[in-house]
């Protein structure tokens, strides 16, 4: 590193265990070639340490977290964007999209292109994400109201800058607050997009304490829970993938998904409990599924979705809460457009069948879940089983 003129090196602290066990080994050997090293916060709002209850406890229950945490963020303005300096570093060979790196050029892609909806979804990179965030901040006014209507644009859509630091999660606070102290935002708006941050920082707290999120069940009665694998159910997981259900929103969402690497966040919900609620498969398949298609798929906010959705994570959602894809679809998407847009033959007399009946795929779930809840050690019925309506 001498060779090169550096004498320190700062990043950007991780949570994930895996990181962090890497940060420590890369550490060690930068200051046994006597360069100094510092890491600093910046990935999260708050340090998990720093966010604990009256026993001193990590919390478990977002509500009270959110307060806590919102109490430690800092106020003042995050620090410009540092840039490289020093004898040598035009010498350092080139990684595009890292700072102070020149950027190669994109070559063609070769055919068959899968990846196509994703260039033209998105702008990776630090200018993509500011463009993405003087967007949001132009149009945050309806942010509350709107955020849960698919069809709409509504949303930040700064997840991705965000799980691969292009953006840090201070910079987006302390611009929505500038808004928010200068009456530029209505109150409710920026405040409801606060606390979504909030949540953000809640998954990654809650990685830091449970390294092994994407495994292990957080609530461990659910060890027991009669979830199907991919493995055993390969033709609905199939369809799930696809978008192939018969079900017009969770097919619109899935699509939405293959093409674009986003889904909106109210969809996510309605496809995370349909995999695990009506067709009982086990919600390790969508969070794999998700973490190899989604562009803002992260160690923490990954699994800590799919855990919530399925009723064994912190501060799950109520095991009776079982989102009916066709209600939240008259509800959030009452004139079709966001269904017409992905899967429009799902609107049609002749789109598919469905692949399970919703209520008593429901009953069927509600029933497995009541039992984990009383404690009861029985064979949970799989919603699969449940079988398709006799008008169908």
């Amino acid at each position: 590193m001498a060779d090169l003129g550096i004498d320190a090196v700062a990043w950007s602290r991780r949570y994930h265990k895996p990181w962090r066990e890497v940060d420590a080994a890369v550490k060690s050997e930068l200051q046994a070639r006597d360069v100094k090293v510092a890491s600093h916060p910046g990935h999260t709002l708050v340090e998990p340490w720093e966010v604990t209850n009256r026993n001193g406890k990590p919390y478990q229950v977002f509500t009270p977290f959110s307060k806590a945490a919102r109490a430690q963020v800092r106020d003042d303005a995050p620090l410009p964007v540092p840039q490289l300096r020093g004898a040598g570093v035009d010498d350092i060979p080139n990684h595009a999209g890292a700072v102070g790196f020149a950027r190669q050029p994109m070559s063609e892609p070769a055919d068959p292109h899968w990846a196509g909806g994703l260039r033209e979804t998105w702008v990776p990179g630090e200018d993509g994400a500011r463009a993405r965030l003087e967007s949001f901040l132009e149009g945050i006014a309806g942010y509350e109201s709107g955020r849960d209507q698919p069809a709409e644009e509504a949303t930040s859509r700064l997840s991705p800058h965000l799980r691969f630091g292009e953006v840090s999660p201070r910079q987006v606070w302390a611009a929505v607050g500038e808004l928010l102290a200068t009456n530029q935002a209505p109150a409710g708006d920026g405040q409801k997009f606060l606390t979504e941050l909030l949540w953000r920082d809640f998954a990654w707290h809650r990685l830091y304490y449970l390294p092994e999120l994407h495994a292990v069940n957080v609530r461990r009665q659910f060890d027991s829970f009669a979830w199907a694998s991919a493995e055993e159910e390969p033709e609905l997981i199939a369809a799930w993938k696809a978008g192939t259900t018969g079900i017009g929103l969770v097919d619109a969402g899935m699509r939405e998904l293959w093409q674009t690497g986003y889904m909106h966040n109210r969809v996510r919900m309605v496809v995370g409990s349909f995999l695990t609620k009506n067709l009982g498969l086990h919600w390790r398949a969508g969070e794999a599924w998700f973490w190899d298609t989604l562009v803002d798929a992260d160690p923490a906010s990954n699994p800590f979705g799919w855990q919530w959705i399925a009723g064994c994570g912190d501060d799950a959602a109520p095991y009776f809460r079982i989102f009916n894809p066709v209600t939240q679809a008259e509800r959030f998407d009452p004139h079709g457009e966001y269904v017409g847009r992905w899967a429009p033959e799902d609107l049609t007399p002749l789109g598919p069948e469905p692949i399970v009946d919703l209520q008593k795929s429901r009953k069927a779930a509600l029933a497995a879940y009541s039992d984990i809840k009383a404690g009861a050690n029985k064979a949970a019925v799989p919603a699969r089983q449940a079988g398709l309506p006799d008008d169908i």
